[in-house]
């Protein structure tokens, strides 16, 4: 059986989504804090289980019988997170499960810039120090964040950022299908995987491809470190938003998030989804 956590997220939902296409229902677990919410999947024969990271006993049921489990990253910062983390490790050991698979982060390093990659490295030695057998799936940042910034440039003619440097924009379309394949394949035993689009993109690079597809210039101005937080501070962005948006930046310049492997094409069959189709398809919609 394979079972998966965070079936309500975009992530984990289109993943199960991906699995029910190659396996049978009854094949299938979910572990929820929400169970009502897949009453009609539980109909079709998949395992509905509740399961919190804040009841050890809930996530030992519903990890019961799993041949591999898929450990959604909980939607926390920092050390809760990291707890989170733990407590979801220490069930599947006590359960038995036969692999636990982790959805880390490219460029997961506890120095790290970028605050959840601190929190995926420290998962990633918890994994490692657990005995469960696990691997960990590192996967490239989410292209919505660049796609948000150059609708919003779209808008006004101007792209205010800091300094970048290349990182490998992944897409969810490409990243559910991969992960489905690996959970169905049970020789797969690599402590970690690069899940990542097969190119990389600097933010100077994306406004030259937006503005091809919009007919006009999006200009580019840089903006030092302390200046675009004051900038995203006094447009209301939250004090924990600032400090995501400020540490991609920072943690790209550390060449983190840069990484860029064939893994993913591999495994979903064909090229990952093109960051250049998609920006033009978004701008011209």
């Amino acid at each position: 059986m394979i079972v998966v956590t965070g079936a309500g997220g975009r992530l984990g939902g289109a993943v199960l989504t991906e699995l029910l296409e190659r396996i049978e229902p009854s094949d299938l677990g979910v572990s929820t804090t929400r169970p009502e919410e897949f009453g009609e999947l539980a109909e079709r024969g998949v395992r509905v289980r509740r399961g919190s990271f804040d009841d050890p006993a809930s996530l030992r049921e519903s990890f019961a019988g799993a041949d591999r489990l898929l450990v959604v990253s909980a939607p926390r910062q920092g050390s809760e997170a990291v707890d989170a983390h733990r407590t979801a490790i220490d069930a599947a050991r006590d359960a038995g499960v036969g692999r636990l698979f982790y959805t880390s982060h490219v460029g997961a390093d506890s120095l790290s810039a970028f605050p959840p990659t601190v929190t995926h490295a420290a998962t990633e030695v918890l994994l490692a120090e657990s005995g469960v057998p696990f691997t960990s799936l590192r996967n490239g940042f989410y292209a919505d964040t660049p796609l948000r910034l150059l609708q919003g440039a779209a808008e006004t003619g101007e792209l205010r950022v800091p300094v970048d440097a290349p990182v490998s924009w992944t897409q969810h379309r490409d990243l559910a299908p991969g992960i489905a394949s690996l959970l169905v394949d049970e020789s797969v035993t690599d402590p970690a995987i690069n899940l990542t689009a097969e190119a990389a993109f600097d933010l100077d690079t994306l406004a030259d491809i937006a503005s091809e597809a919009l007919g006009r210039r999006i200009s580019v101005t840089h903006l030092g470190d302390d200046e675009y937080r004051a900038e995203l501070t006094a447009a209301g962005t939250p004090a924990l938003g600032v400090t995501m948006m400020l540490g991609i930046f920072r943690a790209s310049r550390q060449r983190h998030l840069g990484i860029v492997d064939p893994a993913l094409a591999r495994l979903i069959g064909r090229p990952t989804t093109s960051l250049v189709d998609t920006i033009r398809e978004t701008l011209a919609a």
